[in-house]
């Protein structure tokens, strides 16, 4: 393949990425000259323990956080070229996310906060509204969309983080812990729609997880250690059969 093909391949590419919080003795080196390749159409899952640097990454890839050194290409992009206007626009076009600790706005309910990243984009309230409603429909919660976060259990909460991250299409789907809040059943059912929905047209869907009922969805696996890539493997990259049989729609947990 010729390096042009290469490229052209290429959704995520990071050379060297540094980053370090604090400073003195409070100092702390979260990368240390992290090298990753991610292609469009790819599912690639960060693994590795707690405090190892897999959720700075992938900050860094979205352009949350601001690397120290080295180079971070997202389709083409690099945000330290940007003003800071010109690279929230970007990432509103670009990027969903799925937090691990949901983010939903406690004051709107499920559909209004599915719909925010396409009211962001310019969308009228109630094209928005109407688009999250019918996300929610995919995402088995349908009939929950008037429901207020604080009304919803953990995993309604994390299906409808799951169903904002998608809702504008983004080219690249960043998660955090995508299934922590689900049952095993709802876990697979949630990363089957994640798989179909985030890798279609050229994008790239990027998980950090310690979830290992779900490594067999991805494309390749990335294991973290002390703020480096110690290791990256080929998954599966299939669509694993349950983990036992799947209920005739999803369950609320």
């Amino acid at each position: 393949m010729t390096t042009t093909a290469v490229q052209h391949d290429v959704a995520i590419a990071c050379q060297g990425v540094t980053k370090h919080y604090g400073e003195g003795d409070s100092k702390v080196i979260a990368l240390r000259g992290v090298d990753l390749t991610i292609r469009k159409g790819e599912l690639l899952m960060l693994v590795g323990p707690s405090g190892c640097g897999k959720t700075t990454l992938i900050s860094v890839i979205a352009g949350i956080l601001d690397r120290d050194s080295g180079e971070c290409n997202v389709f083409g992009q690099d945000f330290a070229k940007m003003s800071q206007r010109q690279k929230t626009l970007w990432r509103g076009s670009n990027i969903g996310f799925v937090f691990q600790a949901f983010n939903l706005l406690p004051t709107l309910n499920a559909a209004e906060n599915v719909a925010v990243p396409l009211m962001i984009l310019g969308h009228s309230r109630r094209v928005a509204v109407a688009k999250g409603r019918e996300m929610l429909g995919t995402m088995g919660l349908g009939d929950r969309w008037k429901s207020l976060p604080s009304q919803l259990s953990g995993g309604q909460q994390q299906r409808v983080a799951i169903a904002r991250a998608l809702v504008h299409e983004p080219r690249l789907i960043v998660c955090d812990e995508p299934t922590s809040a689900l049952d095993a059943d709802t876990g697979h059912v949630i990363m089957r729609l994640l798989k179909n929905m985030a890798l279609q047209e050229g994008r790239a869907l990027v998980i950090v997880t310690h979830d290992s009922r779900i490594f067999g969805f991805a494309d390749r696996i990335a294991k973290m250690n002390d703020g480096r890539i110690v290791e990256l493997k080929a998954g599966s990259g299939d669509d694993p059969p349950p983990f036992s049989a799947p209920p005739p729609s999803l369950p609320g947990h």
